[in-house]
């Protein structure tokens, strides 16, 4: 097994999400490690889950555990590379399946230019719930951070 690195999403991690169905299912509960909690978006797509990293990161390994029913079956990555632009940009899609287990995806960065990444935009944009809502238990994402240079 390849090393994936360490956690990447920690205190300092900006989390930004599309909707929140009400403040029971809110964003913070991404990543609190409780398997009983949850964030859910209103309905409609696409619907986004945004991380910004205090430092510039190389992504290698993403993990989602979704609520079966309520899958972002169709999941474009996007990032922001550090850079002059400070532009989204196209990374690659993942699609998941509709299940109630941890699913992890490999993250292959095959332009050099998208080794220093600020951010990963995670767009749902096919749900498998008819409405389009969206129930993510655990996000989990793994790689290296680049250590910043002192001037």
């Amino acid at each position: 097994m390849a090393d994936v690195g360490q956690p990447l999403i920690g205190p300092d991690t900006k989390i930004k999400v599309s909707t929140t169905l009400d403040k029971s299912v809110g964003k913070k509960h991404l990543t609190d490690g409780d398997p009983g909690t949850c964030w859910t978006s209103q309905q409609g797509t696409p619907q986004f889950i945004q991380l910004q990293f205090p430092a510039p990161v190389i992504p290698k390994q993403l993990s989602i555990t979704f609520q079966g029913g309520f899958v972002g079956t169709k999941c474009a990555l996007e990032v922001l590379p550090q850079g002059p632009t400070q532009q989204w940009q196209p990374y690659m899609h993942v699609f998941p399946e509709d299940v109630n287990r941890q699913q992890t995806f490999e993250l292959t960065l095959t332009d050099a230019g998208s080794t220093n990444i600020l951010g990963l935009k995670l767009v749902f944009e096919e749900s498998s719930d008819f409405f389009g809502r969206i129930t993510v238990y655990d996000l989990q994402l793994q790689g290296i951070v680049i250590e910043r240079k002192e001037e």
